[in-house]
């Protein structure tokens, strides 16, 4: 009980320096989320209490922008690819990961997570989200496999924060970290069942954050990343090869040892490593709630990936901010000019009569109805001089109606200078006339990407980190054998894999294709241009190109070229139509699909008559041709038995007898040979 006195007490501690150096930044995080997105937050402060009693409008434009960088992340999703370590053809399993987390992220509802961090550091500064295991099928007790959620961190720049010491974007190198969730008290007395706030600490010397208000009480999730004595023990089984087995695996399997011994294998070495490994604490204001020693979180990560707007160091303080901080002062003063043309535009623009009191006097009525009933004509009283005299005599004066002073109008045109300058000029990308040529409107779109583009980039830094954290997680978690799970494929069609099933790669070894605690991959992600206009390019330049090809397989490849960037709906089916038939050109290299559907289609093809009919002819002729080289050669051997004979004949006859037999001999031996090799 010391001990997680002590490891409260010490969270506490790292809290508060974490919360008292970043607080400031946070608050402006939070700050310019309102701004831009909560009706009215944009005169909260001093300046809404000058313009009390008066109009106050609100021509948000921040909102805008940051819904259209919003909408282009929502056009342009950011896929995670795993691939080997060194670069080498991997034997399927890199795609087996690559299924595995589609699937994980389809079944989590991932896309509401990343929606959520990637609004929110726009706006803010600062998004985040978690990766956590749930079972499989909670109302089953005897299913215990689980699978890897992807879940939303709401309020981030209120709630995650990382050890100071923590300099990486991806937080990789972080000790601790903490996530709060607020409860309301019957929530928190429901979930927990503590009622008793007072002993909570309250001292500011000992807590600066309030872990408890009149309205909410704050639970942390502690992440705590330690090292850990870790032995590898290296085998050598009777093939030779070297197999690797660690402490847990001889704890999982109390006779794999036994087993190493009776199969041959020899223990070569010994390798002692410090492995990382993450506890997840759950604590209060007051004490540790839940396990005492923590819950030990699959992989060697802390699970939970932050991403930025717009990141940097300043007096060795993380600093972030969106795309609403630099344009709130021009923003309030966009709507105070617009807010004082409105009283301005409300104000009577009639000059109105100034009279004394004795002029209007019983006259009032009428002459506060004028406006409405349109008298035809009013009545003052008559004025006297000192001598009671009658005096003619009109208004003492005329009110004046309010006037637009130039400096309101050049001020004006100024500020929206100024926040096209600072948002970008999206109309201009938006209400280009007709004629203009496509060449303008990529240089308008460019310049609008340019501010979009920081922000996807800081999102795929955030993508790579959660298919870190998700792999090094999933090898402790997808390990059981026969265990059939499903993929979704990058065209978004679902298949499934065997966990443990055995299958022969490229190199002719048998390996386990659903085996991830072999998966050593890096992962990678694909930041392009921000917007559909780009492939829209793409289409144009490509059929400019078309134009100007003379070769028509050339040509074909192109237009198909075209056709894989156009978008629109209804083309999903046509594009894969289009992809096979690149693969069968050879222009794009086929997947593991791709020829399991060639080979079968191969079996499943009839085979042509006419091509049948000429290799049986080419077999003939071959045999034809065999036959005959065979009875030239026994000719040849009959040859020069006769010539043999012929030598011991004419050894005893006469110099030109001798000469007419071998005449005679050589001619019959030329004519029976030509017969012979005459074709067929």
């Amino acid at each position: 009980m010391v001990e997680d006195k002590n490891l409260h007490q010490k969270a506490l501690e790292q809290f508060n320096d974490i919360w008292t150096v970043v607080q400031d930044e946070r608050e402006l995080a939070i700050t310019d989320r309102r701004f831009y997105s909560i009706a009215g937050a944009m005169w909260e402060g001093p300046l809404g209490d000058q313009f009390e009693n008066k109009p106050k409008i609100e021509v948000n434009k921040a909102h805008l922008s940051v819904i259209r960088i919003f909408n282009e992340w929502r056009n342009n999703r950011i896929d995670v690819d795993f691939v080997s370590v060194d670069g080498s053809e991997d034997d399927g399993l890199a795609d087996v990961c690559d299924g595995l987390y589609r699937a994980d992220e389809k079944n989590s509802g991932a896309m509401e997570a990343y929606d959520n961090a990637f609004e929110e550091g726009v706006g803010g500064g600062y998004g985040a989200w978690r990766l956590t295991t749930e079972f499989e099928d909670e109302d089953d007790d005897e299913n215990e496999k689980q699978r890897i959620m992807m879940e939303p961190i709401y309020d981030a720049d209120q709630s995650v924060f990382f050890d100071l010491g923590a300099k990486r974007q991806d937080k990789r190198d972080a000790t601790h970290s903490f996530v709060l969730t607020p409860y309301s008290k019957p929530a928190y007395e429901l979930e927990f069942g503590e009622t008793d706030y007072n002993s909570w600490p309250k001292d500011s010397e000992t807590a600066t954050f309030d872990w408890v208000s009149n309205d909410v009480v704050y639970v942390a999730e502690y992440y705590v990343v330690t090292k850990v004595n870790h032995t590898v023990f290296v085998y050598q089984d009777v093939s030779g090869e070297e197999v690797r087995h660690t402490e847990d695996d001889f704890e999982k399997d109390p006779d794999l040892r036994a087993f190493l011994e009776a199969t041959g294998s020899k223990l070569l070495r010994e390798k002692k490593t410090k492995r990382k490994e993450v506890r997840k604490y759950i604590l209060s204001g007051e004490k540790i709630l839940g396990e005492e020693n923590g819950e030990l979180i699959p992989g060697k990560n802390i699970p939970i990936v932050p991403f930025y707007g717009k990141r940097w160091y300043v007096d060795n303080i993380e600093r972030c901010m969106g795309h609403v901080r630099l344009v709130k002062d021009v923003q309030r003063l966009k709507n105070i000019q617009i807010s004082k043309l409105a009283e301005i535009s409300a104000t009577s623009a009639i000059e109105k009569p100034i009279f004394t009191p004795a002029q209007v006097a019983g006259h009032e009525l009428t002459w506060a109805e004028d406006n409405i009933k349109n008298n035809p004509y009013l009545l003052v009283n008559p004025v006297t001089d000192a001598q009671g005299n009658v005096v003619a005599s009109g208004p003492i004066g005329y009110t004046k109606p309010p006037a637009i002073g130039p400096a309101m109008g050049a001020l004006l045109q100024i500020t929206e200078e100024d926040i096209q300058d600072l948002l970008g000029n999206q109309q201009a990308g938006e209400e280009l006339d007709s004629n203009v040529s496509g060449t303008a409107v990529e240089l308008v779109q460019n310049r609008l990407d340019m501010q979009t583009f920081i922000y996807m980039s800081n999102m795929g830094k955030a993508f790579q980190r959660s298919g870190e954290i998700w792999l090094e997680m999933a090898k402790e978690i997808y390990v059981e054998s026969d265990r059939t799970m499903k993929t979704i494929g990058t065209q978004g069609e679902v298949g499934n894999v065997t966990l443990g099933e055995k299958i022969t790669n490229e190199k002719g070894e048998v390996v386990s294709e659903g085996d991830l605690t072999r998966a050593s991959f890096n992962v990678e992600v694909d930041v392009g241009p921000s917007t559909s206009s780009k492939k829209a390019s793409i289409v144009r330049g490509v059929t400019g190109m078309m134009s100007v090809v003379q070769d028509p397989e050339t040509n074909v490849v192109l237009g198909a070229l075209a056709l894989m960037n156009m978008e629109g709906e209804g083309l999903g089916d046509i594009k894969e139509w289009n992809r096979k038939k690149l693969v069968k050109m050879g222009v794009l290299e086929p997947t593991e699909e791709d020829k399991a559907e060639a080979a079968q289609q191969a079996e499943n093809t009839p085979a042509d008559p006419q091509a049948t009919f000429l290799i049986s002819e080419s077999e003939k002729n071959a045999a034809q041709v065999t036959k005959t080289n065979a009875e030239v050669e026994k000719v040849a051997a009959e040859t020069d038995k006769v010539q043999a004979q012929t030598a011991e004949i004419i050894a005893g006859v006469d110099r030109e007898d001798r000469q007419q037999i071998l005449d005679a001999v050589n001619g019959a031996v030329d004519t029976q040979i030509r017969q012979t090799s005459q074709p067929q």
